[in-house]
């Protein structure tokens, strides 16, 4: 198959400029997330540097040749800043301009600008280098988990050997004649590559940042949004999928006297209070335990694998744990809990979480009857934990 040059290098400028103004008004309307406004600039910048690569032998060479491939590897860095604000680490302006300035650097020295082997070898070098740590930065196995990120690193990862290769085969194979023929060939493989890639790392990028949206929605809609723990729908969920795979333990706490905290000392001070036991809790529950806020004051969590006795022990030390809290607010409030646990489940049943919630319920009932601040378990008798 032939490749025409001046075809190719216009449908590269035009499709380049289209996803660049296509993600730059991606970017218009979630400003939120600025790995956009790199991604559409960078595609426009890349735009202009195929337009003078296309020029070749109509503009000057220092047009062509030097300017083109720094304004390439500005977009390369441009790239490689996008990656990092979409991971939330601070774009370097420095490392950025580096890139250009060194080639650019290397074009003042004569004997270096008359070689094409050391021109090809260097900008390779630099194109690569960008492509790989733009790859490295996506790449989190064990970090937030987005379906593009896999996909949207390999192929940063491929397009930078891909650069690479020219190096060894610069090395290897005879320098090519210095001919428009030969040097149409190149340019017309280069923009039919670079317009691959375009518009894959576009749809990538666009997908990283649509699947990040989903993700932030799916955990606002899970999330208590005072105090940052499960909501009931999220608690319920993953209750459900543990009382799957057998019995568990459920501990329901309430907070005693919380309406008259509200009503003697304001919501404000409420609200500190259901903080302060969200931040306790969490410090002494075993690591990983489901732990959600059911509504008002009431709060619940689950223990897989505990039996009565470990789930006594631990709504316990988090009681103990409560009565030590002090809001800043107002230092000389007491704060206590009262605690309800049940156990049962793995049966496997949709029903089996609200089931063991009335049991845990009843038992915190009667903690309230018993004169609050103590643990209660149920069972054909309740009984309060010692």
């Amino acid at each position: 198959m032939k490749l025409d040059a001046p075809t190719m290098v216009t449908v590269t400028v035009f499709v380049m400029v289209v996803m660049g103004a296509l993600t730059l008004l991606s970017w218009s309307q979630a400003r939120q997330t600025r790995a956009l406004g790199f991604l559409g600039a960078a595609q426009l910048v890349g735009a202009a540097a195929v337009t003078l690569f296309g020029l070749r032998g109509l503009v000057p060479d220092w047009l062509s040749i030097g300017v083109a491939n720094a304004v390439m590897l500005g977009a390369n860095g441009l790239i490689w800043s996008g990656a990092r604000s979409f991971e939330g680490r601070r774009v370097p302006l420095l490392w950025l301009a580096a890139g250009p300035v060194i080639w650019l650097a290397a074009c003042l020295v004569p004997p270096f600008y008359a070689s094409l082997g050391a021109r090809v070898i260097l900008c390779s070098a630099l194109a690569g280098l960008y492509c790989a740590v733009t790859a490295r930065t996506l790449w989190h196995p064990g970090g937030e988990r987005l379906p593009s990120r896999a996909p949207a690193s390999i192929l940063l990862a491929s397009e930078a050997l891909l650069i690479w290769a020219r190096i060894p085969a610069t090395l290897i194979l005879p320098t090519p004649p210095t001919g428009i023929p030969g040097q149409t060939f190149w340019v017309a493989v280069l923009s039919f590559v670079g317009l691959l890639y375009t518009v894959a790392v576009s749809v990538l990028f666009m997908a990283l940042a649509k699947e990040r949206l989903e993700a932030e929605q799916r955990r606002a809609a899970e999330t208590d949004p005072l105090t940052g723990i499960a909501n009931r729908r999220a608690l319920a969920s993953e209750a459900r999928r543990a009382l799957a795979t057998g019995p568990a333990a459920v501990l329901l706490f309430d907070l005693d006297h919380f309406k008259r905290v509200n009503d003697t000392f304001g919501h404000a001070v409420g609200d500190a209070v259901l903080v302060g036991f969200c931040t306790v809790a969490r410090q002494v529950l075993p690591a990983g335990t489901a732990f959600g806020r059911l509504g008002g004051e009431e709060f619940a969590c689950l223990l897989p694998t505990a039996g009565t006795g470990e789930a006594a022990r631990i709504a316990e030390t988090v009681r103990l744990a409560v009565a030590t809290m002090r809001p800043d607010l107002v230092p000389s409030l007491a704060v206590t809990v009262s605690v309800g646990v049940a156990r049962g489940g793995g049966t496997g049943s949709a029903s089996e979480f609200e089931s063991l919630l009335g049991l845990a319920d009843r038992a915190l009932y009667q903690a309230k009857a018993q004169g609050r601040d103590r643990v209660v378990l149920a069972g054909p008798e309740l009984r309060q934990v010692a």
